[in-house]
């Protein structure tokens, strides 16, 4: 289980599937929605519980750094440090077997999107966000809630002349009318539609200026760029 904000639905699902065991948890960061279920998840299973080391969450943990390692059931996670959402936030990047890899990175990178910066800097968002950007382009992100949509929208006011963000957008708007979910999305995709991954592509960055004629330099055009976001409607 990964960020479990509320216990309900895993204990449901685990009553629905008689046999299955919930060993370990991952946590991203302290958030309440990516922790609110830990206390009653780990009283009824006992699972261990993995989270960010610079963080504190409200039951015992393992707690792990960059560069960290763990092991379940002879799967290997590697730890990123990822701070700007919050300071001490984490991502886990894993690689199964004859599988793509997959990344949970909680608040840090959305489809089409960014977390909002409550504690750390734009300079931290955006190296975070570079660290993200470098794993493998077949990378499945794994983000924590589904604002595909409206970051879409914001992405296609940002850069209305990319057409790979044309397309993915429609594609998504499809996906959202059958209810059916945009996630995961593959990295590559991410790094040729979201605008936060995009900041130093000429297009993006001339937006951002035209907007904030303080954006001179990446880590302003970047933090311009989260600003804008933050006002947009």
């Amino acid at each position: 289980m990964v960020d479990p904000g509320d216990s309900a639905p895993v204990l449901a699902w685990m009553q629905e599937h008689p046999g299955v065991e919930l060993d370990a948890i991952l946590v991203t960061h302290h958030h309440a929605d990516h922790t609110g279920g830990l206390v009653a998840l780990v009283a009824q299973t006992g699972a261990r519980v993995l989270g960010p080391a610079l963080e504190k969450i409200p039951v015992a943990w393992q707690g792990l750094q960059q560069g960290d390692h763990f092991d379940w059931h002879g799967l290997a996670f590697d730890t990123l440090e990822v701070p700007g959402h919050t300071l001490g936030h984490i991502a886990f990047w894993a690689q199964p077997a004859e599988q793509d890899p997959v990344l949970f990175c909680g608040d840090t990178l959305f489809s089409g999107g960014c977390g909002r910066l409550f504690e750390g800097t734009p300079a931290q968002m955006l190296d975070s966000l570079d660290r993200l950007a470098a794993l493998p382009g077949n990378t499945r992100v794994c983000c924590a809630h589904e604002y595909t949509l409206s970051n879409l929208r914001f992405a296609l006011t940002v850069e209305p002349d990319n057409t790979a963000l044309q397309s993915h957008y429609l594609r998504c708007t499809r996906l959202r009318e059958h209810d059916l979910p945009t996630l995961p999305v593959a990295l590559q995709t991410e790094r040729a539609i979201n605008p936060f991954l995009r900041s130093r592509e000429t297009a993006v960055a001339a937006a951002v200026r035209r907007q904030d004629p303080l954006a001179v330099d990446d880590v302003t055009t970047f933090a311009a760029l989260r600003q804008w976001k933050n006002l947009f409607r």
